[in-house]
């Protein structure tokens, strides 16, 4: 497969999983504003900002984190490179570019995906609004997914889809836990009272794992959900899960067996992926949660850089000239 290709499989995936995280995050911190004493406090909308790492490009276009400011930053900003538009529009741009090695359903949906987007960019975002586009977007997220898993062939570029899509899920679950928490509980007192519990809850509601955590543990515990959304074998959204679905594709398109590797992306990744099979929740904790977590993002960037020299960057043929492409964001 072309480099060409591979790369916008790759991104496509990863962009389409980006926006739904970013709108699951608005959509429980809503509820969380209703649950609490925080309904319009900044301190409540920032975290959101820090969680897709734009912490910097807010500050100098924003003079506050107002509920307002903080939304359209995250939905409809097209300076922002991670809002839910800006996604989408790069997303549908990968399809586009590829569109006869996908399978029209694809991009039929995908197209209506980011029409409804597209429809809520000059809406009041209130509450009611904020909720209905939430549920859209997720839906519709899914749906793609079961439409690329249902009418595309499971070869290489289905595989490289998977990859993106695991890649930015697993990054996005360690950045929520990671920093959410950590920035909304800031008071030692809170521990353990009924509000930390409406939080860890949040937390476990922007990974879509509340109900199955409940299945598994019943009561909330903050070491319990840590452990679920990093170690679980079969959610679908822990760190583990991502990680061992992304080797599956990864060696699917080398065809190295498990124990060897033939280039770093493998390494790195295989390393990663070992590492959370034998790790133990209390000496994570003991460690530090937050420099585990903060170790963990700094490694899989690296596998991601690892992954896009090995597969995705344009390498020099002798005897042709070197074409400068722009790299995705």
């Amino acid at each position: 497969m072309l480099s060409r290709l591979a790369d916008s499989f790759y991104w496509m995936s990863r962009y389409i999983e980006r926006a739904e995280n970013v709108s699951r995050f608005i959509d429980v911190n809503v509820n969380l504003m209703l649950d609490s004493s925080l309904s319009e406090d900044k301190e409540q909308w920032f975290p959101l900002v820090t969680t897709s790492g734009d912490e910097e490009d807010f500050k100098a276009r924003y003079e506050e984190a107002t509920r307002e400011n903080v939304i359209y930053f995250l939905f409809a900003d097209k300076k922002n490179p991670n809002s839910i538009f800006s996604c989408l529009q790069k997303a549908r741009e990968n399809a586009r570019t590829m569109r006869e090695s996908i399978s029209s359903e694809m991009w039929e949906q995908l197209n209506s995906f980011y029409l409804i987007v597209q429809s809520y960019m000059h809406e009041p975002l209130d509450l009611d609004n904020l909720y209905s586009l939430g549920r859209q977007i997720r839906m519709a997220s899914h749906q793609f997914v079961g439409v690329t898993d249902n009418t595309m062939s499971h070869g290489e570029a289905w595989n490289f889809i998977r990859l993106g899509r695991m890649f930015e899920r697993a990054d996005k679950t360690a950045r929520i836990l990671d920093v959410k928490y950590f920035i909304l509980l800031p008071k030692v007192e809170d521990v353990g009272t009924t509000y930390d519990a409406i939080l860890w809850t949040a937390l476990l509601k922007s990974a879509s794992a509340s109900e199955m955590y409940r299945k598994k543990y019943s009561h909330i515990q903050p070491d319990k959900v840590a452990e679920f959304l990093i170690l679980d074998r079969e959610f679908p959204r822990s760190v583990r899960f991502c990680l061992a679905r992304a080797e599956e594709s990864l060696r699917f398109i080398t065809g190295t067996p498990y124990g060897t590797y033939a280039n770093e992306a493998e390494q790195q990744l295989g390393r990663l992926r070992s590492e959370l099979d034998y790790a133990n929740m209390r000496e994570i904790i003991k460690s530090g949660l937050h420099e585990y977590l903060d170790l963990f993002e700094s490694n899989l960037n690296n596998a991601g850089v690892a992954l896009f020299a090995t597969f995705l960057a344009m390498q020099p043929i002798p005897g042709y000239p070197i074409v400068k492409r722009t790299e995705q964001i």
